[in-house]
């Protein structure tokens, strides 16, 4: 996931939420990119993960600066799993690096920290303004994630008597039900310690899947006056959480349990569905659980397919780099390397959004299974966005989100009350 998690923009949830290496804000390792008298030394920020580890970085760092002579890059890493903050000390600091990965770009366009690219800059991405501010892209939309869909352990199914997953909303509550009776824990969620923003996915699976399709420009409503948390739509994608709750069909002892554990509690049969985003296979193709997995989009009321896809993530570039033309160069060459994206798909499920890109034919049943009904989407032009991930909220209402969610899930709001929180949230954090 390349991006944060809490906004989820990309590599975010699946790699953030694991440990990542300490890394070295002055430095790390570099990589020579032909870096003769008169070429440029750029630093370029990543993480590090059990996905995504050094030498992962090192590899593409090397091929995408064979690309761009006259480049030596300086890789600095994060030491700690929010990158986007990390990057916001570095610029307060004066410290920002020319290229970034992953961030969240919305608060360092509103400092003039970034440099936008071209419209022709652009031309090779299935979607150039995906993720865009303000009608400018500042950060190459060179991937998608589907966040979240539902996996689902098929023997748990089989055992409840369910033969296909549902299509419908009322079908989902019935499976919930099936499943509670033969006495499986029918969905799992996180949310324990810095991993707050693991308890989101249901909620960004009902808003996504509900609002979105009717009021596809709900977050930039919001700013505009336009649009209110307590608009009924949003109340009632809010009460669905809550119903899951207090049928019994969530595991609420799920929201103390870090990223990682909520996956492993899955993967232990702690419940039999896990709403995540596509990255899942990443780890389920490679380490495969003992039972089989299959994959449906949230339901919805009419049972038409709706898929939250979050496109963007990928390199953005300092607005006072020491060279922003070779840098966003470099910034293009390391987000289109078929090599680069290759090894991108392999390591964190990405669906790639560059022309005329086909992932590898050596992947694995999961991640196969989860492209197929991303695609289909695609082709029935039933994607949206991902509520707070692609479509991003300032970072305090989601951290208010957060906390409200286990208040709505512990029933301690009602869905009403926790859309008046999301919106007394937004005002404080948007106003003055």
């Amino acid at each position: 996931m390349l991006g944060r998690s809490r906004r989820l923009v990309f590599l975010t949830a699946a790699t953030a939420a694991l440990a990542l290496t300490a890394g070295c804000s002055a430095g790390g390792s570099s990589t020579s990119g032909g870096g003769a008298s008169g070429g440029v030394t750029l630093t370029f920020l990543t993480f590090e993960t059990p996905n995504l580890n050094a030498a992962y970085w090192d590899a593409a760092i090397a091929r995408t600066s064979a690309k761009v002579p006259g480049v030596t890059i300086r890789k600095l890493v994060t030491p700690n799993t929010d990158y986007t903050t990390y990057a916001k000390q570095l610029l307060a600091s004066g410290q920002l690096p020319d290229v970034m990965i992953g961030i969240s770009p919305t608060d360092f366009v509103k400092a003039g920290a970034l440099a936008p690219f071209t419209a022709d800059q652009l031309t090779g991405f299935v979607d150039p303004m995906a993720n865009s501010i303000n009608g400018r892209s500042y950060q190459t939309p060179w991937a998608t994630q589907a966040v979240p869909m539902v996996y689902y352990n098929k023997d748990d199914f089989a055992k409840a008597g369910i033969d296909h997953p549902p299509t419908t909303w009322s079908e989902f509550l019935a499976d919930c039900a099936e499943l509670k009776a033969a006495g499986i824990t029918p969905i799992e969620i996180g949310g324990g310690g810095a991993d707050s923003w693991a308890d989101q996915y249901p909620l960004v699976a009902a808003v996504s899947a509900d609002l979105y399709p009717a009021a596809p420009t709900f977050v930039a409503d919001l700013a505009s006056g336009k649009a209110s948390f307590t608009d009924p739509r949003f109340v009632a994608a809010a009460q669905k959480v809550a119903t899951l709750a207090s049928e019994g069909y969530l595991d609420k002892a799920g929201l103390s349990r870090s990223y990682a554990n909520t996956e492993q509690a899955f993967r232990e049969h702690k419940a039999a569905m896990y709403p995540m985003g596509s990255w899942f296979p990443a780890s389920a193709d490679t380490d495969p659980p003992s039972f089989p997995v299959g994959v449906f989009t949230w339901p919805t009321d009419s049972g038409q397919i709706v898929m939250p896809a979050d496109t963007g993530g990928g390199t953005a570039v300092s607005a006072k780099s020491r060279n922003v033309a070779l840098a966003q160069k470099w910034a293009l060459a390391f987000s289109t390397d078929k090599d680069n994206l290759d090894a991108a798909v392999k390591a964190d499920g990405l669906f790639m959004a560059v022309k005329g890109y086909t992932p590898p034919s050596t992947l694995g049943a999961n991640y196969t299974a989860g492209y197929e009904l991303y695609q289909k989407a695609v082709a029935a032009n039933r994607t949206v966005k991902a509520f707070a991930v692609n479509d991003a909220l300032p970072s305090g209402v989601t951290n208010d989100m957060y906390k409200a969610i286990v208040d709505l899930v512990n029933g301690g709001r009602s869905a009403a009350q926790f859309a008046q929180v999301m919106q007394d949230s937004y005002r404080k954090n948007t106003s003055g």
